[in-house]
């Protein structure tokens, strides 16, 4: 069965009213709803056809019908035409952001408060992070007879201090020529490029030293996972509980327990990451979530990102019938600010 242009309108028009609404919607309202000049009877024929194809469904016993999953995809993917956006209201957050808050922390808890504010919806905001994190530089030094400390440096200038046992004493040339070995192999290297046979290699050319770079490899690895660790804050969490076909109790709750649960929120963004297309944005409706206690949801995310390549994402985490066009409008415009804003803190 064809979805033609006269099925495209009317599933259009019925998705349009049910977010506005939240009510099923029937041909009645279609008739008046759309320029088709259709009856009633014509419009319940095509709308039985949608039902047929997948986009819709009749909850209940009720006569109208709601989108179904593949019904939002369509919406999102072929019939939303885009808001116009808030640029004013988004300009003003940016001078406000700007004005208040100098630390990265305390502006992306702002963003996340004032997303959920605007939105009604929950949201939730990444820091920076960088993927397949780069050594910047390593230094030893001796602080006493036996111990040696370690100071890691890695993009985004995570900074990673390691204590190691020294068997002797090492001479300030001896340091150096650790360090310049060490630097060498290690500097502008990421987790997959430090193997084994680098660390033979190395363990070899530090001949007696060898022990020492055992710590310094513990200490890499480290300061690089916490370097990759995404940091999540998130804002207007009960937001979601103003819906009433989110209103189950039980569903709810487990709702709730995985927004909160930033380690579940993590796989979600992951994957956002991975899917990234050229526009930075995401929309994952209902079961395209990875995460299994958001399957009633739609979210949809973007990416900001720094001058060094590090990158952020945005989310906003609504009901399937969230406002598709505003949600999308408002992500691109404040992800184009936050960029503004660092370009304008490096200079």
């Amino acid at each position: 069965m064809e979805l033609d242009d006269r099925k495209r309108k009317i599933l259009q028009a019925i998705i349009t009213n049910y977010l506005e609404t939240g009510e099923p919607v029937g041909s009645r309202t279609i008739s008046k709803y759309t320029d088709l000049n259709l009856s009633s009877a014509t419009i319940r024929n095509e709308m039985a056809d949608l039902e047929e194809m997948g986009y819709i469904i009749q909850p209940h016993t009720s006569a109208g019908r709601v989108p179904t999953d593949a019904g939002y995809r369509l919406y999102v993917d072929q019939l939303m035409l885009e808001k116009d956006s808030e640029v004013e209201e988004i300009k003003e957050t940016r001078n406000a952001l700007i004005e208040r808050v100098d630390r990265l922390e305390e502006m992306l808890k702002q963003v996340a408060k004032i997303l959920a504010s605007n939105t009604n919806y929950a949201t939730m905001v990444t820091a920076p992070h960088y993927q397949n994190t780069k050594v910047k530089f390593v230094q030893l030094s001796q602080v006493s007879e036996e111990q040696m400390l370690a100071v890691i440096v890695v993009e985004g200038n995570v900074i990673k201090n390691k204590m190691m046992r020294a068997e002797q004493t090492l001479t300030n040339d001896e340091i150096l020529k650790l360090n310049i070995l060490i630097n060498t192999f290690l500097q502008g290297a990421s987790l997959a490029d430090i193997n084994l046979e680098m660390m033979h290699t190395m363990q070899q050319q530090a001949g007696k030293y060898a022990g020492v770079l055992e710590g310094v490899f513990q200490g890499v690895i480290e300061a690089i996972h916490e370097a990759e660790e995404l940091e999540i804050y998130t804002s207007g969490t009960t937001n979601i509980l103003k819906y009433p076909e989110l209103g189950d109790i039980s569903k709810t709750s487990e709702l709730l327990e995985a927004f909160e649960e930033k380690k579940v929120l993590t796989e979600l963004l992951d994957d956002a990451m991975s899917k990234e297309d050229n526009t930075g944005i995401q929309i994952y409706i209902g079961d395209e979530s990875p995460v299994k206690d958001m399957k009633d949801l739609s979210v949809v995310t973007a990416t900001y990102q720094l001058q060094e390549g590090a990158k952020g994402t945005i989310g906003i985490i609504g009901p399937k019938r969230m406002d598709y066009k505003k949600v999308v409008s408002t992500l691109k415009n404040l992800t184009e600010e936050l960029d503004l804003i660092f370009s304008t803190k490096k200079e």
